[in-house]
C-alpha cells in the first residue's frame, strides 16, 4: 500500500505503479543501486511527459477572427480552429495556415540584431556604433560614429550579463531610437582564464562591484532614422538602473523603463538612483532634447515599479500618468494628471498586490490587469481584473481557482486563460473581455500521470518567524512512504530577494529533481520565505540590509512546523541546497545555524556580494559603508568570515569560467575554510560558466551521492550516470 499525497485519504495505487515501485531498495538497506537511482531518475525524465495529455501546446490568433491551437493528445496532435464569432471548432491541416499567416514573412535576422516595429530595418552595433539594416535591399546605414571601446552606443553590458545585442527602444512608427552611448571608462574589470594545453585564453570585461567609485552611466539620446541626426538630452547621465531587474535591457534587448508616445514626439522615461531609492520620471522632446520633470518617488529601500514587469503608463492623449507604489505596504496603481503632476484618484486599494498591466483601453478608460492575494487561497495564484480609470468596476475575469497564464487576442476583444494548480493540471477556457465563458478549450487531469508513477507534491501553509505571517511552500514525500519510518529532510533554498524557492504555484509534471531525491528516501521542502517577492513590500524588505538573513529563519521554522504535522521527518538529519543565490544560502545555513542543518549542496553561489555585481548588493543590502575600525555593512553578509563555524559536510561548487557569480566568490570561502583546517568537499568545473552544461548531471549525481551518503548513512551506487 502507498500513499499519493499524505495530507490525503490513503489511496491504493493500480498495478503498473506497483510493478514500478517494487524495484526500490528498503530505506534502511546499507546501500542504494544502480536501479534505485534509475528509478528514481525516472520521476525527473521526459518519460513523464507521455502521460500528460489533453493540453493546449500552442495558440495563434488570427486578428479578432479566429484562434488556432493545437492540444497534446494521448496517441496525438490535435490541430483545431474556432470561429471567434460562431465558436464553431474545426479540425485545420497545415494547408489552412496561410488564412492566418499570409503577411509573415521570412525575415533573416542574425540574433545580434533588434528589428523595427513595421519589420523593415534592423538595428545592430558593429565596433561601438549603432547602425541599421535594410531588411529588403540589405543596405547599412552608419547612425552613430564616434563610439569606441568602454565608451560605445546601445552596449549590452551590465557586468553579469552581456550580449552583443543592441539595447534601444523603437519608436512605434519605426522612426526614431531611444538609446545610450554607455559609459563604462573607469569602470572596474573582472578576469577569466580558460582551461587548456597551451597558453590560457584571457577574459576580461567591465564589472562594477559595490562600493565601486565609478560604476556604468548612460548617456540617454534620440536618433531620427531619416535625418540620421542624433538628439542628446539634455540631462546629466543616469546611473545603469531600471526599476524591475538588475539591468536596463529586458527581452530582446529592449531598452527598460521607456515609453514612446504614438506620433513618436515624446519619450518618457524613469531614471533610478544608484541604490535605487529614488525614481524619477520625466519626458524628453525627440527634437530639441529638453527634459521634463513629472514625479518622484523615494523611499527608504528600494522602488520597483512592479513584480518583474513595469506598472508605470504615461497617456499622453489625455495629459494623465499611471504610477505604481507600495507606499501603503502593497503595490497598487493610481492615476495622475501629466500637466499638474498631482493625484487624480487611487485606482486599486487592499491588501493585496496588482502584478502586471496588461492592457490599456483609453476609450473606455478601462485597465485590464493580473494580481495576486485578493481572492481566497494561495496569494500567489494569479488572477485576471478589469478595473475603471477611477477606481470603480472592479471585477475579477478569471475567478475559476488557481493560477491563470492569459493569451489576449491583439485588440483585447478575447483571451484564453489557462489555470491550473500544484495538485491540478491546466485547464484552458476562450472568454471575451467582460470575463464570460465563450468555450473550454481543453481540460487535463493527472489520472494517466498517476497510473505511471507520478507523485502529486504536498502543498502547505505555515506561519513565518513573526508567529503571524503566512508562508507557503511544497513538499515531498517517497512514492512508497510509510508513516512509521524517519526520513533525512533536505530543504531546497533560493533567497530571492527577486524572486522565492516556489514562486510558481501552478502545475508541473515535475519541479527540478525534487520528487528524484524524494524517491531515494527523503522528505523534500521548499518554501517562500520572508525577503521574497509577490506579497506585501514589508514582507519583501523582510532582511533589506541583510541578506546573510537568506530566509533562513523562516526555512528552519517551517521544517519544524511541518514536523509536528508529519512525525516521519527527522529533523536531526536536515540536509539543504541551492544554485547561485541559493548556493549562497545553503552555505550560509551551514556557518550559521550548524546546530540544525547537517549537510549542505552549494553551487555558484554569490558567497560575499562584494564580489558580486553593484546593482545586485546596492539594491538589496545598500550602498557600501565602511566603519572606522576598517568593518563594513557588508560583513554580516560574507560567508567566508563564518567559515571557522562549520561542523558538518560540505559539497560546494563553481564553474571556472562563471561570468554571472564569478568563481572568486567560492574561492574566497574555500580559503578561510583551509585556514580553519575544516574538511569540505570542492568540485571545480572547468570551462563551465553559471550552469554547467554538459557537466550538470555530473553534479546532480554527485550532490545525491553527498546527501545518500551523509544524511542517510548508506552507500550510493558508484559513479551512476543519467546520460
Amino acid at each position: 500500500m502507498f500513499y499519493n499525497s499524505i495530507n490525503k485519504e490513503l489511496r491504493l495505487f493500480s498495478f503498473p505503479v506497483i510493478l514500478v515501485l517494487l524495484f526500490y531498495s528498503d530505506v534502511n538497506s546499507q546501500s542504494l543501486t544502480h536501479e534505485d537511482y534509475k528509478n528514481a531518475y525516472f520521476h525527473m525524465s521526459r518519460d513523464l511527459y507521455h502521460h500528460y495529455n489533453d493540453i493546449i501546446i500552442s495558440q495563434e490568433w488570427n486578428n479578432e477572427e479566429f484562434l488556432h491551437y493545437r492540444i497534446k493528445k494521448k496517441n496525438k496532435i490535435s490541430s483545431l480552429k474556432i470561429d471567434l464569432t460562431s465558436l464553431e471548432i474545426s479540425d485545420y491541416k497545415k494547408s489552412n495556415l496561410q488564412e492566418f499567416n499570409i503577411n509573415s514573412k521570412s525575415l533573416k535576422l542574425d540574433p545580434d540584431e533588434f528589428l523595427s516595429p513595421d519589420g523593415k530595418l534592423a538595428a545592430y552595433i558593429d565596433k561601438y556604433n549603432l547602425w541599421i539594416r535594410n531588411i529588403e535591399t540589405g543596405e547599412r546605414v552608419q547612425l552613430t560614429f564616434d563610439g569606441y571601446k568602454h565608451y560605445g552606443y546601445s552596449t549590452n553590458n551590465a557586468g553579469w550579463i552581456r550580449s552583443d545585442k543592441p539595447v534601444l527602444k523603437w519608436s512605434p512608427n519605426s522612426t526614431k531610437i531611444a538609446t545610450f552611448r554607455q559609459d563604462a571608462r573607469g569602470v572596474g574589470e573582472m578576469h577569466l582564464t580558460t582551461t587548456n594545453v597551451g597558453h590560457p585564453k584571457l577574459d576580461t570585461w567591465k564589472y562594477a562591484l559595490p562600493g565601486d567609485e565609478k560604476i556604468f552611466e548612460i548617456e540617454r539620446i534620440i536618433i531620427d532614422i531619416e535625418s540620421k541626426s542624433i538628439v542628446k538630452l539634455k540631462m546629466d547621465n543616469d546611473f545603469q538602473r531600471s526599476t524591475t531587474t538588475d539591468h536596463i535591457a529586458g527581452r530582446g534587448g529592449e531598452l527598460l523603463d521607456s515609453q514612446w508616445s504614438e506620433d513618436s514626439s515624446k519619450l518618457a522615461f524613469i531614471s533610478s538612483s544608484r541604490d535605487h531609492k529614488e525614481a524619477h520620471l520625466q519626458i524628453a522632446d525627440s527634437k530639441t532634447g529638453e527634459v521634463t520633470s513629472i514625479f518622484k518617488e523615494i523611499v527608504e529601500t528600494y522602488y520597483e515599479s512592479g513584480l518583474r514587469a513595469e506598472n508605470w503608463r504615461v497617456l499622453f492623449d489625455t495629459n494623465e500618468f499611471i504610477w505604481y507604489s507600495e507606499k501603503d505596504d502593497w503595490g497598487h496603481i493610481y492615476l495622475y494628471d501629466l500637466l499638474g503632476k498631482k493625484l487624480k484618484n487611487r485606482i486599486t486599494i487592499g491588501d493585496w498586490l496588482v502584478r502586471e498591466i496588461m492592457h490599456i483601453d483609453n476609450d473606455k478608460r478601462e485597465i485590464i490587469f493580473t494580481a495576486g492575494g485578493k481572492e481566497k487561497g494561495n496569494p500567489y495564484h494569479v488572477y485576471l481584473y478589469k478595473i475603471n480609470f477611477d477606481g470603480s468596476g472592479l471585477i475579477c475575469l478569471t475567478p475559476e481557482k488557481g493560477s491563470h497564464s492569459i493569451n489576449p487576442s491583439p485588440n483585447w476583444n478575447y483571451f484564453v486563460t489557462t489555470y491550473s494548480s500544484t495538485a491540478n493540471p491546466p485547464v484552458s477556457i476562450l472568454k471575451d473581455r467582460d470575463g464570460k465563458n465563450l468555450s473550454e478549450l481543453s481540460f487535463s487531469n493527472s489520472d494517466d500521470l498517476k497510473l505511471n508513477g507520478w507523485q502529486e507534491p504536498v502543498e502547505f501553509k505555515v506561519k513565518a518567524r513573526d508567529d503571524k505571517t503566512d508562508l507557503y511552500g511544497i513538499m515531498y514525500f517517497p512514492s512508497n512512504f510509510n508513516k512509521n519510518n524517519k526520513y533525512p529532510v533536505l530543504n531546497y533554498i533560493y533567497p530571492g530577494p527577486q524572486s522565492g524557492s516556489v514562486g510558481n504555484y501552478s502545475f508541473f509534471v515535475f519541479r527540478r529533481d525534487f520528487q528524484a531525491l524524494a524517491e531515494l528516501g527523503f522528505i523534500v521542502v521548499a518554501v517562500d520565505a520572508m525577503g521574497t517577492p509577490g506579497r506585501s513590500k514589508s514582507f519583501h524588505d523582510a532582511y533589506y540590509g541583510n541578506m546573510g538573513d537568506n530566509g533562513l529563519p523562516d526555512n528552519i521554522t517551517t521544517l519544524k512546523q511541518l514536523s509536528r504535522k508529519y512525525n516521519s521527518m527527522d529533523l536531526s538529519k536536515v540536509g539543504i541546497w541551492g544554485h547561485s543565490g541559493g548556493g549562497f544560502a545553503s552555505t550560509a545555513a551551514l556557518f550559521k545555524f550548524p546546530d540544525f542543518y547537517s549537510v549542505a549542496v552549494s553551487t555558484s553561489g554569490n558567497h560575499d556580494n562584494r564580489n558580486y555585481e553593484a546593482d545586485w548588493g546596492e539594491k538589496w543590502h545598500g550602498l557600501l559603508k565602511t566603519t572606522n575600525n576598517n568593518k563594513t555593512n557588508y560583513d554580516s553578509q560574507a560567508n567566508q568570515l563564518f567559515a571557522g563555524n562549520l561542523k558538518g559536510k560540505l559539497l560546494i561548487a563553481h564553474g571556472m569560467l562563471d561570468d554571472n557569480v564569478p568563481p572568486s566568490s567560492t574561492m574566497l570561502v574555500v580559503e578561510e575554510l583551509i585556514k580553519a583546517n575544516k574538511d569540505f568537499d570542492l568540485i571545480l568545473f572547468p570551462n563551465k560558466k553559471h550552469s554547467y552544461g554538459d557537466m550538470n548531471n555530473y553534479m546532480m549525481r554527485r550532490k545525491w551521492d553527498f546527501f545518500v551518503k551523509n544524511l542517510k548513512g548508506i552507500n550510493p551506487p558508484k559513479e551512476f550516470s543519467f546520460d
